[in-house]
């Protein structure tokens, strides 16, 4: 037993300086790492026209959620704000999708936060990813100067 102990430690040893030699520089994982910590905010405003001039009766209803946290359902006012926080998970295939709907026009479901597809583009303005819901489709802005319409309805 004891010559088990003896020839097993070596192998050990010599698998781990194997492993840590091919590891990329150190510092580039210790960057990539930090994004996980990093908090996203994602912003969606209704910028749909008036529906027959009743600027209080909500005519878009949003509601997002992931595969594992509800944000819960929205009655959203021309102009009103829908927001949360997110990070990105262990593997950054955190995921946000939202039901969207335009009351008696369009039905629509969107990613409003896709790690793969969001983790870098939304650093440039304060980790913030901002969806602007238009007559022809939502928007997506990560500057809050420049918009795509990334899904029209």
């Amino acid at each position: 037993m004891a010559n088990l102990k003896i020839t097993v430690f070596p192998t050990l040893v010599l698998a781990m300086a194997m492993a840590i030699s091919v590891l990329p520089d150190p510092w580039a994982v210790a960057v990539s790492e930090n994004t996980m910590f990093k908090n996203y905010h994602i912003h969606v405003v209704n910028d749909l026209p008036l529906f027959r001039s009743r600027a209080k009766v909500p005519q878009f209803y949003l509601r997002c959620k992931s595969g594992d946290r509800d944000i819960g359902d929205k009655a959203m006012l021309k102009g009103e704000h829908y927001t949360w926080d997110t990070k990105v998970n262990l593997f950054r295939t955190t995921l946000f999708f939202c039901n969207a709907r335009w009351v008696n026009y369009k039905r629509i479901t969107f990613d409003a936060f896709r790690a793969s597809r969001d983790e870098d583009r939304c650093e440039e303005y304060h980790n913030s990813c901002m969806w602007s819901v238009r007559s022809d489709g939502i928007y997506f802005s990560n500057n809050n100067v420049t918009w795509t319409n990334e899904y029209p309805w």
